[in-house]
């Protein structure tokens, strides 16, 4: 959705007309995630895409009906490779798509709200069509489908707006909702023994590189390149400069653990120190275990490691906090250059966030087979 905000403005204030089609499961090789959206109006206009092009058609039909009879239902396309050729799913992946007769402003809202520079994240969540989905590819039911049901709100400080009748299904719900934000990545859970569609819209993720080093040269780039801001905080002003760090988001000169409340360090950051100094490494460590960090990563030997731990803990850093902290920072590329240590921090920062284990995927696959 966030993408199709400056389309939805470009179409005026009044939302009425609009209709949705967003993908809910994906199953296979799917040309797109779950949360991909296609808009159209009453006067034929279409924006975004559920299937890169393949099922657009197809979806938009499905929008027209759901207009006329005010229910919303899921649909299937692709379970077949023969079926998946018929509609253009050429790489046979499987589909979930919600039809709405009409766009929800909560989602249009949280959207918004997730986006600037006071950026809030929030997860809607639709209470999928107790019918859904069809067993046949692409099957039409008449009469299928249901009224849309209000959507329920998690609001990234876990807040709850809505219920689903059950303390323990709502606990659940909250659980998922903040999960899906903590990995950007929207997806259908059952609870209370329902579907229940969780639409993330997390705020930019941030990575924080304390040391203006030649690796953090390199890890800028890589950094904004996957979509992440990026700051840069160095109490040396001669190595802190816009000359050699023109695309950084924010340049700070200062102690990393005095400009922390500057920048507004907090949970939705992720933290490489690399400094390779003490006084200005372990400060900004203490500082980002204590603000929840979704990643603090620092450089230096094994040694290093275990020495700075110890003194961690001296200084009244918890166990489960000390535990928290990567180091030596990184994935093991076995790569030395400055660029090759940007890339395996990257990495990490990447596994870290969407709870993946950074092994080949070929082993992972070798494990399931």
């Amino acid at each position: 959705m966030k993408e199709l905000i400056s389309t939805l403005d470009a179409w005026g204030p009044n939302l009425d007309g609009v209709g949705r089609a967003v993908v809910v499961r994906t199953f296979g090789s799917a040309p797109r995630p779950e949360g991909a959206v296609l808009l159209t109006t009453l006067d034929g206009r279409i924006a975004g895409s559920v299937s890169g092009g393949c099922v657009e058609g197809a979806a938009a039909e499905e929008i027209e009906r759901a207009r006329a009879t005010g229910h919303a239902r899921v649909i299937r396309y692709g379970i077949s490779d023969e079926q998946a050729w018929d509609v253009g799913l050429a790489c046979g992946g499987t589909i979930d798509v919600l039809i709405e007769p009409e766009l929800a402003q909560a989602a249009v809202d949280a959207a918004r709200a997730s986006t600037g520079s006071t950026a809030r994240g929030a997860a809607v969540v639709t209470l999928l069509p107790p019918d859904s989905p069809p067993p046949e590819f692409g099957e039409h039911r008449p009469g299928g489908g249901a009224p849309p049901e209000p959507k329920l709100l998690v609001d990234e400080d876990g807040t709850l707006r809505g219920t689903l009748g059950d303390a323990a299904a709502d606990a659940g719900l909250v659980e998922a909702a903040l999960d899906a934000l903590r990995r950007g990545a929207s997806r259908t859970v059952e609870l209370g023994g329902r579907s229940a569609f969780v639409e993330a819209f997390p705020v930019r993720p941030r990575i924080v590189i304390v040391g203006a080093v030649e690796v953090a040269r390199a890890l800028v780039p890589i950094a904004r390149t996957l979509g992440y801001e990026t700051v840069v905080v160095d109490g040396r002003a001669a190595f802190a400069t816009p000359e050699r760090f023109p695309d950084v988001d924010q340049l700070v000169v200062g102690w990393p653990d005095e400009v922390a409340e500057q920048i507004g360090l907090g949970p939705n950051d992720a933290v490489a120190v690399l400094s390779h100094d003490v006084k200005f490494d372990e400060p900004a460590i203490v500082e980002a275990l204590r603000r929840g960090c979704r990643y603090v990563g620092a450089v230096g030997s094994r040694k290093t490691q275990a020495d700075r731990r110890a003194r961690l803990r001296e200084a009244g850093v918890a166990d489960e906090d000390v535990a928290r902290l990567h180091g030596p920072i990184g994935l093991d590329l076995g790569g030395r250059a400055p660029a090759e240590t940007a890339l395996a921090i990257m990495a990490e920062i990447v596994a870290e966030r969407y709870g993946a284990t950074g092994r080949p995927l070929l082993e992972k696959a070798a494990a399931h087979a």
